[in-house]
């Protein structure tokens, strides 16, 4: 899963969403996301991820700090299973710049409202760490995905095995369907969204509005700061899915996660 600037390898991902209510934020979604990346490129890469949200800025990237196997214990508690809007004034989205640059665990993220924009920002980039950018790829999601908003997560080789999982957090779409961004293209090329792609992924899932004796309890670090803490589910359901699938991205109703009715997760 993920789309690349330049020839990458990506596997063992797990993706999380879940949707909660925060007592500052309101009705809003997680994401989080990690792999092990193996950068081919020639030089530094970057990873694009197209999130659901109309409204998002630095401050909805959330540090993991030393709680950095936060997505490892959610795929832990699943494991033996899969064996066997609000109201809430949003600032900042508008008044922002178009692009927004800013440091974040190995990454310099560069986040846009617009992708036909990213070029004018790209010198803010740190020299090692600055990509090359694919204009067909920045016009596929402008055209595919509109008004998202778009992290681009760029790194060097010397730093690619080394992220801890991202994690952030933004008002939906969409509250009743859970997203998690999964087209796939690891050569810096378009995505082609009628191909079939090879997948190594757990995709879990998340809800607060869970009832008693849902999903698997998840054992997370006493130590975890209580900020963190407010972000994540006490319990997970998901799956693993393996071999060739239509490319696209991942999604559930609410209703169906509520449920417990897995087959509701399809492609996009």
């Amino acid at each position: 899963m993920c789309v690349s600037m330049d020839q990458a390898d990506f596997s063992g991902t797990t993706l999380y969403a879940g949707r909660l209510r925060h007592p500052a934020h309101g009705l809003i979604h997680v994401l989080g996301y990690q792999n092990t990346v193996v950068n081919l490129a020639d030089g530094p890469n970057a990873m694009l991820l197209h999130l659901p949200t109309y409204r998002m800025s630095r401050d909805n990237f959330l540090s993991v700090g030393r709680s950095s196997d936060v997505l490892e214990r959610m795929v832990d508690a699943v494991r033996p299973a899969a064996r066997a809007d609000d109201g809430i004034a949003w600032m900042g989205w508008d008044t922002a710049p178009e692009v927004q640059v800013f440091e974040h665990d190995i990454y310099t993220v560069l986040l846009a409202r617009d992708p036909a924009a990213l070029p004018a920002a790209l010198a803010e980039v740190p020299d090692h760490k600055r990509p090359r950018l694919s204009e067909a790829l920045l016009r596929f999601y402008g055209e595919r995905y509109p008004g998202y908003a778009l992290a681009v997560c760029c790194f060097d080789n010397a730093q690619a095995a080394q992220a801890k999982p991202l994690l952030m957090w933004y008002p939906p779409i969409d509250p009743d369907v859970l997203t998690v961004p999964a087209v796939d293209c690891h050569t810096g090329d378009v995505p082609d969204l009628d191909s079939e792609v090879a997948v190594d992924h757990w995709v879990l899932f998340g809800t607060d509005e869970a009832p008693e004796g849902w999903g698997f309890p998840v054992a997370y670090d006493e130590r975890m700061r209580h900020a963190l803490r407010r972000f994540l589910p006490g319990a997970v359901v998901g799956r693993r899915f393996e071999g060739a699938l239509p490319n696209g991205d991942f999604a559930i109703d609410h209703g169906d996660l509520l449920a417990g009715e897995l087959d509701g997760i399809r492609r996009t």
